[in-house]
Order: C-alpha cells, then structure tokens, then sequence
C-alpha cells in the first residue's frame, strides 16, 4: 500500500507540472497576443522546475510523507517563424526527468512530445480607445521518443498525439491589455505493453481510450516595446476519464484537473533588441487528480530576419 501511495503523489506532480509547461513557457506563445512579423524567427532554450508536497487524490487534498519532495525538471528548445505579419508557426521540443526526493523507485528522463502550432491574427482595429485583435490557432502535439506512459507516476508523458483549436481575442489599450482564450483538445488513443487494464471496470485489450480536454487562460498586464510584464490564470479540464481510486495506482486516462494562476515577464534588450530575456512562476490552487506544484521557468530567446535584412521586427 506504501508504494502506491508513492505512485500515486509523483503521477500528480508530473501531470500537474505537464500542464503548466505547455502553456507557460516560450517568448512569444500559443496563448498571448504577441506576433513574430514577416521572415522574423526568434529561437531559444527555457528551463523549468516544479516542486510539491500536497495532492488530489480525487477531490481528496492529502500528502504523502513516504514521498518528501515530489520534482519534475524541463529543459525546452522552441521557436517561433513569421510567416506573414499576421501567420506565425511555432513548435516546442522539451526533455523532461522526474525524481522523488524519497521512497525507492528511480525517476525517468528523455525527450517527450514535439508540439507545433499555426496562430494567425485575422482581425485587428481599432475599438474605442484601444485596439481589439482576434487569433484562431490550431496545433498537433505527438511523442519525439520511445518512452512508456504506463509506468506512471515516473513517465514522462502520456503518449498521445493530440490535435486542438483555439480562439482567442486580445484587447490592448495604451501599453495595457487583456487576453482571453479557449481550447479545445483531441487526444488520440494509446497502446500499452498489457493486454488487459482496469479504469471503472476491466478491459481486455492494450488500447487506452484518452480523454480529450477543454481549456480556458486569461491573462493581463503591461505590454511596451521592450518589458511584458503579466498576470495569468489558466484552467484545464479533463472531459471524461476517472479519479484515482484511494491508495491506487494512477493510469493515462484519469481525468486530470487543474486551476494555475501565476505571472510573468519579457524584456527584451534596449541596446540589442534581438535578444530577450523571459521568466514565469505559477501555483496550482485547486485540482483533482493533480498535484499542488510551485513551478518557475526562465529562458533567453534571440530574434533575427531570416532574409538578413536589419529592419525591427514588430510585435503585433
């Protein structure tokens, strides 16, 4: 029974942290307002770090002292490519390890999942005082390696190519603004190495049917040429899926759910206006199924015309 509990806490540090990341963590990202203009590409490294103690197990808030300190750390290569002023590409490559600073099962590593995304700005004028920008966005994420999803609570990822869409409107006024987006997620199925698994009754076959995930960011704050300065809150939900039973192991199609707030910034260099600088921290404060990590990230990102010519990119 220890050693489930074990599992169990180090699953919900990674899924929480996992979530966090995607949504967190580049210099211009698939959740802000921010465009990479016309033969721009801005390319760069981030680190992160996420740490917890307590968890949901369920609805079930508790801690498991068997565990101590649950961590997950991430080292990410991203970019972002201006198309057209208004049609950028970006993608995300990181590599995950998970440790438990106690109990005795070792931590995993490796290369997890590529994710790629279109965003486009097809709207944008001026409304009132300020100016209003509307985004559709789509994306695919699927595994860059061979790892295992059913050695939870250690895997590094869940195995599974994903497809989503988002809207998302943006209203700046002066060096002010707020961002408000919605996503929906398809999550394909997965194989495990077992012919047989229980959720809420048995199955004999080693597909895992995912559920798919809607989600729901806001964010706010200072936007100038040189320093973003924000205020976010992010919501995922698992639409379907079940809780982890008491003292169980956990599985790839539990649900999942997480309430993240936190803030970050960008500032990007006065005298060399190619290079920036980025950092964020966030606090899950409410879950099931998750962990209530503290997370940060930082990065440095550098921006350059692909064509060689030296004209400033713009940011929208």
């Amino acid at each position: 029974m220890k050693k489930f509990c074990k599992k169990i806490t180090r699953f919900a540090c990674l899924a929480g942290f996992l979530m966090m990341l995607s949504k967190t963590s580049s210099a211009q990202t698939d959740q802000d307002a921010i465009m990479m203009s016309k033969h721009y590409f801005c390319g760069g490294a981030m680190y992160g770090y996420s740490g917890w103690k307590n968890y949901w197990e369920g609805t079930l808030k508790r801690e498991n002292l068997n565990l101590g300190t649950g961590s997950t750390q991430m080292i990410g290569v991203m970019g972002n490519y201006g198309i057209k002023n208004n049609l950028n590409v970006l993608f995300n490559l990181p590599y995950m390890k998970t440790k438990a600073s106690a109990g005795t099962l070792h931590g995993l590593k490796g290369i997890q999942d590529l994710s790629v995304w279109v965003k486009w700005m097809p709207y944008s004028r001026s409304v009132g005082k300020g100016t209003l920008s509307l985004f559709g966005l789509g994306g695919v994420s699927f595994p860059a390696s061979d790892y295992t999803p059913d050695f939870l609570p250690l895997s590094i990822g869940l195995h599974s190519t994903n497809v989503s869409a988002r809207v998302m409107a943006d209203y700046e006024l002066g060096k002010f603004f707020a961002t408000a987006s919605g996503t929906y997620t398809y999550r394909n199925n997965i194989k495990i190495d077992r012919n047989s698994y229980y959720t809420t009754e048995l199955h004999l076959t080693n597909e895992v049917e995912m559920p798919d995930v809607a989600s729901f960011n806001f964010r706010t704050g200072y936007r100038s040429g040189h320093l973003i300065a924000e205020a976010f809150v992010n919501n995922n939900t698992t639409l379907g899926g079940f809780d982890i039973r008491r003292n169980d192991m956990p599985f790839a199609s539990n649900k999942m759910n997480a309430t993240t707030v936190g803030a970050g910034f960008k500032y990007t260099l006065k005298n060399i206006h190619q290079l920036a600088f980025v950092g964020n921290g966030t606090y899950v404060v409410a879950g099931r199924n998750t962990g209530q990590a503290t997370s940060v990230s930082a990065g440095v990102f550098y921006a350059f015309n692909v064509t060689g010519s030296n004209k400033k990119d713009s940011k929208k």
